[in-house]
């Protein structure tokens, strides 16, 4: 072929230059000296446009052969090149199987988590929706929705973060949830949420940071009775006690009437304390969490008619129940984040 025969000096020296290479950088400039833009090959293409039409097909199929081969060889040798570095570099290297290896350290299950993860399951098993709300609120869904106007009283119940330069805040409690839901929704209604919430206090049992799990149901004829069946369910669960006993005391929160704070039995052995009653019939009681039935103007701020919908709600600190169930005696001890605490009090699952 009279094309072949005139590419056929530059695949010579192509030859003579791949045959001299030395290593991969010697032969990354016969690369560009070939295939680079402005290469021997890469010229011969412009040169198309200059041929009759007749001898234009011919010629660059012959450009072609002569590119691949080119290709092929240049990859072949540069795969030589590499296996050699790496047969080299394997032969020079050794493993000291006498030295001593790196222990790993292992995670565990804060908890918390641990705690959280319990309540998901035992309210699921219940039919309960789990819903979220934003950590940053503003007043209407973290007080004024919930029957705390301006200059209710109960707002200084809360000592409150307050963003600068702003008319938003961190939230309080979980309670903004209830809101957000029940406003976007309509009855019947079984929610819980869990999460983050916010408050300008801390000592051994309160931090400015801590965990909430907030519940409530609105639904026709729903009552105090579902209410106390619902957390004798829960907490006899979750701290694994069937003699567990509830009593529950009247007191006060703006967004439910009537209003009540629960307790529940426990009994002291050898230092600890053990929910529910004991062997030996000891029984006291310690307050765990506040509950009632939903104001009539929580659900008139959420659009939900009180003439035909009631709803029963309550609230706890996920860190009290972790405490209680795991012997913790320090709420701050949950955050300060000492490897001891988390080494003993840690779980390796979830289970």
């Amino acid at each position: 072929m009279p094309y072949a025969l005139h590419l056929t000096p530059i695949l010579s020296d192509f030859n003579s230059q791949i045959s001299a290479a030395k290593n991969k950088q010697s032969l990354e400039e016969i690369r560009v000296n070939f295939l680079g833009k402005k290469g021997f090959v890469t010229e011969l293409f412009s040169q198309l446009k200059n041929l009759p039409n007749e001898e234009k097909k011919p010629f660059g199929a012959a450009i072609n052969v002569l590119r691949d081969e080119v290709t092929k060889k240049i990859d072949d040798a540069k795969n030589e090149f590499e296996t050699a570095e790496l047969n080299q570099k394997l032969s020079g290297e050794k493993i000291d199987l006498s030295a001593p290896f790196r222990k790993e350290n292992r995670g565990s299950i804060h908890p918390i988590s641990k705690v959280m993860r319990e309540i998901e399951e035992i309210f699921s098993e219940l039919g309960f929706e789990f819903a979220q709300g934003p950590e940053i609120e503003d007043e209407f869904h973290n007080f004024t929705a919930l029957n705390m106007p301006a200059d209710h009283p109960a707002r200084q119940m809360q000592d409150t973060f307050y963003l600068k330069n702003s008319e938003l805040l961190l939230r309080t409690h979980t309670s903004n949830t209830q809101i957000r839901k029940m406003l976007n929704s309509q009855p019947p209604l079984k929610v819980a949420a869990l999460g983050r919430v916010f408050r300008r206090d801390s000592d051994q049992t309160h931090t400015p940071m801590f965990h909430q799990f907030e519940g409530f149901v609105v639904d026709e004829n729903v009552n105090m009775g579902q209410l106390k069946w619902v957390l004798e369910n829960f907490l006899q669960k979750f701290f694994d006690a069937p003699n567990l006993e509830l009593r529950f005391r009247p007191s006060f929160f703006p967004f439910t009437e009537p209003s009540a704070e629960v307790d529940i039995n426990y009994s002291n052995e050898n230092g600890k304390i053990k929910i529910g009653k004991n062997s030996a019939g000891e029984n006291k009681f310690m307050e765990i969490l506040g509950c009632g039935m939903i104001h009539p103007n929580v659900l008139k701020n959420c659009g939900i008619d009180p003439e035909k919908f009631q709803g029963f709600a309550f609230g706890i600190g996920v860190e009290r129940l972790a405490m209680l169930k795991y012997g913790i005696t320090d709420l701050r001890m949950f955050f300060e984040n000492d490897v001891r605490f988390l080494n003993h009090f840690g779980f390796r699952d979830l289970a």
